[in-house]
């Protein structure tokens, strides 16, 4: 993707990204009369479903900066922590509303760790977050243009990195590079990709070293992702914001690192 010298908004697509994001993706902005009247189908739905209307949401609620965004995720992780979930946006009405076309307020990238579900820790429903999963969250090419998506077409304002306690990928990476012995098949992959934070890891000497290569891992992905090219300038400009964060299995709270956006 090309160097983006404002943010991309919904509305100012056209020509040659609109082809681009067609042939990525079945989820393209559909005409008004058909946003019209599937929200006016939705807006209906809710209204005959006491459930629902407490957990459905619009286009209206979407938080549109990134304070807006990471608040509403770190509300959802507090009820995640506290057993006081939501479990907002699930229900018939919600999938009936974002069946057109979506526009989520976050992108998680996190690992591929069953224990770390993002849609679930952060209470969130249908509709809510782009997110990709990758053994470590380790990123390439096409990894980074997942994550580009949703700032560059439409506005997303809120990238988070999310790391987590006691990751498989990470631990035998550490160990695989300390021992110079090479993981089999594509697993040497994900090990180069976290080389960079292996290799600061090892600077330093920590109590559990596993545990800080995470860490280090987490808010130096976080950081290329900020000056990325195409994402800088939407970062500068406060349009978007790229958390790092750490999720801990044992109490279910994500702790963040770096970037947490301002009021």
């Amino acid at each position: 993707m090309g160097t983006v010298g404002q943010p991309l908004r919904r509305s100012i697509l056209t020509g040659g990204l609109v082809a681009t994001v067609a042939a990525l993706s079945s989820c393209s902005s559909k005409t008004d009369s058909t946003k019209t009247e599937n929200a006016a189908n939705a807006d209906a739905a809710k209204t005959s479903s006491p459930s629902a209307s407490t957990q459905g949401s619009s286009s209206a609620d979407r938080p549109d900066s990134p304070w807006a965004a990471f608040a509403r995720l770190m509300d959802g992780n507090r009820r995640w922590v506290d057993g006081k979930l939501l479990h907002p946006d699930r229900d018939p009405s919600q999938r009936q509303f974002v069946a057109e076309e979506q526009d989520p307020y976050g992108v998680i990238l996190s690992c591929i760790d069953s224990r770390v579900p993002p849609e679930l820790l952060f209470d969130t429903g249908l509709g809510d977050l782009f997110v990709m999963r990758t053994g470590g969250q380790v990123v390439g090419p096409v990894v980074t243009g997942s994550v580009e998506y949703g700032p560059m077409t439409s506005g997303t304002p809120l990238i988070v990195v999310l790391g987590h306690q006691r990751c498989g990928a990470v631990k035998a990476a550490y160990k695989a590079l300390k021992d110079n012995k090479p993981l089999p098949g594509n697993l040497q992959a994900i090990a180069e990709a976290l080389r960079p934070a292996y290799e600061q890891t090892e600077k330093t000497k920590h109590a559990d070293p596993v545990d800080a290569m995470i860490r280090i891992h987490t808010k130096q992905t976080s950081a290329d992702l900020r000056s990325n090219a195409d994402l800088a300038p939407l970062v500068k400009k406060g349009d978007l914001a790229v958390v790092s964060a750490y999720y801990s299995l044992d109490t279910g709270r994500v702790e963040v690192l770096t970037g947490a956006p301002s009021a």
